[in-house]
Formats: structure tokens, sequence, C-alpha cells
């Protein structure tokens, strides 16, 4: 129960801190509010960065290979890989007729074309050529309509699966299931529309709800088929190691190559997994640096609690030297300024907590899904309790060693 009020009574005290000048008070928390803002909304935008390209990226399948000229992440020279012979469509026949252990193999090329409905166009869209296979590599699934058929395919079928963006942008409020578009100069009837998959856009990626779906064999009778570049989606048969599976991919497709034993890959062999490492590796650095940014506001913030604090030990001195002479340890005049100085970061805290669960709304509804979770609430306050105690243990430690005779003497 003395633990109770003696806990009651600093809090109040440090409240009277800050009511004893309202401008000093503000100024001292405002630097914590700034600190534990930018603390949520950084860890809460990572978050929900993270989330929105992992779900974007999980359309790419765990379980898929793509083999294509060039690595979709790397470092060093781009111009290495400038002279490697483009994948041909060929090469899908062959790696289906070859690989044992491969469930569904997806030939894809694209190209980047205007696309017109009525009177609105949408520029530079890209128009992807591939099979019905996309439905066994991919999880992404059409949210109205269908998918391209095999007979689509056979037939040579100028029919169209568009993006959500395009059906948004373009068709607006008319329903696109059997309208007629322009795809370039060539006529395409629309048979349905994926559902919404975000971008991978950060590296550089298609955005996967600004694409277009046609019938690999249409594409090439529309767009042509000469010296164009092929990406080849494989995927294992359910219970296949897929590392196992990329070397019996890579075995192959030497072999298609005719390449010698000496001579290096002048193909790559890409995964879902790359582009998530790479993606985890750039947050990373950003997610620091805007640490370090919030570090040096909570930093200005703590400067500003020890001179409040240092001010509340000077007007304080004759009842510290009082407490002392009576007998208060000098642990307990110690504990007391510090739970001072934490209670005044801690309200700052809560103020910083208050506001940025407006600032993620404000993100979510603009932005992306972003939602403050509790772990970040809690290291919130975590942070701004332990910006109290450094920035407050100067001040008590002075308060604690004053001598109680020179203390009852301050005026």
């Amino acid at each position: 129960m003395r633990k109770f009020y003696s806990t009651t009574a600093a809090f109040r005290i440090a409240l009277e801190a800050i009511r004893a000048n309202k401008s000093r008070g503000i100024l001292t928390t405002l630097g914590i509010v700034i600190g534990i803002v930018a603390v949520v909304t950084t860890m809460t935008a990572a978050n929900g960065l993270g989330n929105r390209f992992k779900e974007s990226v999980s359309a790419l399948g765990s379980d898929v290979l793509y083999v294509s000229r060039r690595p979709w992440v790397f470092s060093g020279n781009f111009f290495q890989f400038r002279n490697r012979q483009n994948l041909q469509m060929r090469e899908a026949q062959k790696l289906n007729t070859g690989l044992k252990n491969a469930l569904a193999i997806n030939p894809t090329t694209n190209t980047n074309k205007n696309v017109k409905y009525l009177s609105k166009t949408l520029e530079a869209i890209n128009i992807i050529g591939t099979t019905e296979k996309h439905m066994v590599v991919s999880s992404s699934v059409p949210e109205s309509g269908r998918f391209l058929t095999g007979f689509d395919i056979q037939s040579k079928k100028r029919v169209c699966v568009i993006g959500s963006e395009i059906k948004e942008n373009l068709f607006g409020d008319i329903e696109p299931i059997n309208k007629k578009m322009k795809l370039g100069r060539y006529t395409y009837r629309v048979v349905g529309v994926m559902e919404e998959q975000g971008s991978a856009g950060f590296f550089g990626g298609p955005n996967f709800d600004r694409q277009i779906f046609v019938p690999i064999t249409s594409f090439m009778s529309s767009f042509g088929s000469h010296n164009r570049d092929f990406n080849i989606a494989v995927k294992a048969a359910p219970g296949v190691v897929l590392a196992d599976f990329e070397y019996e991919v890579i075995g192959e497709m030497r072999k298609i190559r005719k390449l010698k034993p000496t001579e290096e890959d002048d193909f790559s062999i890409n995964q879902m997994n790359q582009l998530v490492g790479a993606y985890n590796n750039v947050m990373g650095v950003i997610v620091i640096i805007g640490l370090v940014i919030t570090g040096i506001s909570l930093f200005v913030g703590g400067i500003g609690v020890m001179n409040i604090m240092f001010v509340s030990v000077t007007e304080r001195t004759k009842e510290i030297g009082v407490r002392k002479a009576i007998g208060a340890k000098r642990k307990s005049i110690l504990t007391q300024f510090l739970f001072e100085s934490s209670t005044i970061c801690l309200i700052g805290g809560v103020f910083g907590i208050v506001l940025s669960f407006g600032i993620t709304a404000l993100i979510n509804k603009l932005v992306m899904p972003a939602t403050i979770s509790l772990p970040i609430v809690f290291v919130a306050l975590l942070v701004s309790v332990l910006t109290g105690i450094f920035s407050g243990f100067i001040p008590a430690f002075k308060a604690s060693k004053l001598n109680p005779t020179e203390a009852l003497r301050y005026e």
C-alpha cells in the first residue's frame, strides 16, 4: 500500500512539474511525442509494406522456378547478361518433354501497349502472352469471369483477362466481361478480371494489377514472335524438394542449350525467395535509417526532459534536504526523480501513440493496409520509459547526492 501511495505521489508531482510551466512542459513532451510518432509510424509502415509485398509476390508461387534470360536480383555489372541468348518457345516445349518432376510448365512473353475502351486510353500496359497453365503455377485467380483455357490457346482466340487496376481505370462502373477493347491495334474480348494483387514494383518488378493476359498464340500472332524473349515458369510436382528440382531444371536447360561442362550457364533460375530476401535487405536498411532519425528526435526530447528535471531538482532542493534529514535514503530520492522523468516521457508516449493511430488510419485509407499491433504499442511505451530513465538519471543522481545540511540552507 505504501508503494502505491508513493507511486501516486510521484505521478502527481510529475504532472505538477509539467503544470508549473505549461509552455516548458509542452515543449518537453513535444519532443517525446514526435519521437514516438516516428517510432510507431516507421514500424507500422515497414510491417504494412512487408505484408503488402509478400501478398503480391505470393502469386509467383513458393514452389515455382522461373527460367529467364537474366536474374531478377543481382549485384555487379548488368552488361554481363547483355549477350545472353533469348529464351525460345521451343525450349519450353523441350523442358516439358525432358523434366520428370515438373507438375506444370508455363512459357510467357510480354510487351507494353496502349489499351483502349471507347474513349478511354491507358498507356504502356503490360500485355502478357501465356497459357492455361498459368492457373497452376500462380496462386492468383479471377475475381470475376474466367481465365484462359486450352481451347483459347489452340484456337488463337483474341480474348483477354484484365487486372483489377485496368478494370477500375478503364471500365469504371461498367461490367467488363464480354466487352471488347483495343490492345494496341487489335481487338480483344474480356473474359475475366483478376483479383487485386498489388505491386512488386519496389524492385522494378511488375504491377500485378496493371497487366493483361492473352493466349500466347494470339499474342505472337498480334505482336510478333521474331527474336522475342520468353520466361518459363516451372512448378515442381508435389513432394519434390525444390533445391533438387532446381538442379534438374539447370541440368535440362544446359542439355537443351548444349553447354559444355566448362561453360557457365547462359540463363538464370529465379524464385520468389530471391525477391523476398532482397526486399528484406533493402527494408532493413530503410528501417535502420528511420530509427536513427527517430533516435535523434528522442535524443532532443530527452535533453528537454533532462533540463526540466534539473530545474525540478533546483526548485525542490529544500524539500530534498528535509526528506534526507528525516531519514530518506539516496536510493529513495534517486528512484523518485527517475520515476518523475519516466512519467513525463510516458505521458508524451501515450499522446504519441494516440496521434499515431490517426496517422496510421490515414495511411490505411490512402496508401496501403496498415495497422498498429500490440507489440508496436508495447515497444513505443518501453522506448518512452527508457528515454525517461536515461534522460532523468543525471538530475536524479545529483538530487540523491545533495548534502542535507546545505540543502536545508538553500533559499
